[in-house]
């Protein structure tokens, strides 16, 4: 398929910026928190409200959304993209509104800790934590601690993917589901033919995902650490369902359907889904691109068939 329109019309806006790798760290933050679009869709939700917590490194933020209605409600505990070292709780504000509203669950986003400051595993010891600590303060929260899971998009993906199995190999809580949108699950060099395929003209590219991974990791070495790419976990059984999103032009988009591959043949339920006509970062635009309208709307409906089974 080919670029879906109202995604063109956003790449053709976005190639007048400089690109990514390019730019120095503090001018991406500046550029990722600049992302808005008139029309996009922000459903209500009961409240917003910003928390702190103590996580391995100090003090931790989050932001907790709670739906309209009655609870407890499922618990989400949702990791922004970054490519490890961009955006935060507000660039993905309008994100975890829709998965709040359209899933039925308390959300609550976690501000961990980006490189290159904090190089790994800073990032992925922070979403553990919060994890933790939205299970043992979920009643708090009008959640429910028995119906968990974890989601996030990108280098969030990532470090959902992370901390499902370092939940399983490290010991509780139990998680009922992850959602993975357009993971990261394997360093830039594993030689995914869409790395090629997609390296340039859609957005991310093959050279930003080489600036990301240098600014996260101490020593290129580390790429091979399954904490830091998951899909070189030897054993991915045990694991909760799962459901893996993918976007055809998209260069993560093979180490993404990768994974889902190995989780299925490790006997995890599993659900993978690859969005055509659409790049990566499509998630953001419900209510300006119909494709990732339908695309929130059926990630939300299968959120609700997990926390409800």
């Amino acid at each position: 398929m080919t670029v879906d329109p109202q995604i063109q019309m956003l790449l053709d806006l976005g190639s007048k910026l400089p690109p990514l790798h390019t730019l120095s760290v503090a001018d991406a933050r500046i550029q990722f928190g600049a992302r808005d679009f008139p029309g996009l869709r922000k459903p209500a939700v009961a409240s917003v409200v910003n928390r702190d917590m103590q996580g391995p490194g100090g003090s931790l933020g989050l932001r907790v959304y709670t739906p309209l209605g009655d609870g407890p409600f499922p618990l989400m505990v949702f990791f922004h993209g970054s490519g490890f070292v961009v955006c935060s709780l507000d660039t993905h504000d309008g994100m975890c509104r829709n998965l709040c509203a359209g899933t039925g669950c308390v959300v609550v986003s976690v501000d961990y800790r980006l490189a290159p400051e904090h190089k790994f595993p800073a990032a992925p010891d922070d979403c553990l934590a919060a994890t933790r600590w939205a299970v043992a303060n979920a009643a708090a929260l009008g959640a429910d601690p028995g119906r968990v899971l974890v989601a996030g998009d990108s280098a969030g993906g990532n470090l959902a993917a992370v901390t499902a199995i370092r939940i399983r190999e490290e010991g509780g809580p139990k998680l009922i589901g992850q959602l993975l949108i357009y993971p990261v699950t394997d360093y830039y060099d594993s030689g995914m033919p869409s790395m090629t395929e997609n390296a340039e003209g859609y957005g991310l590219g093959r050279d930003g995902m080489i600036w990301f991974w240098n600014h996260y990791l101490a020593d290129p070495s580390h790429g091979a650490h399954p904490h830091a790419s998951p899909f070189r976990v030897g054993d991915l059984s045990g694991l909760p369902p799962a459901l893996v999103v993918t976007a055809q032009y998209d260069p993560l988009r093979d180490e993404g359907e990768a994974y889902a591959v190995r989780l299925r043949e490790a006997g995890v339920p599993t659900e993978m889904k690859r969005w055509d006509g659409v790049n990566h970062g499509f998630f953001f635009w419900p209510g300006v691109v119909d494709r990732a309208s339908a695309a929130m709307d059926e990630a939300c409906a299968w959120v609700r068939s997990i926390v409800t089974a």
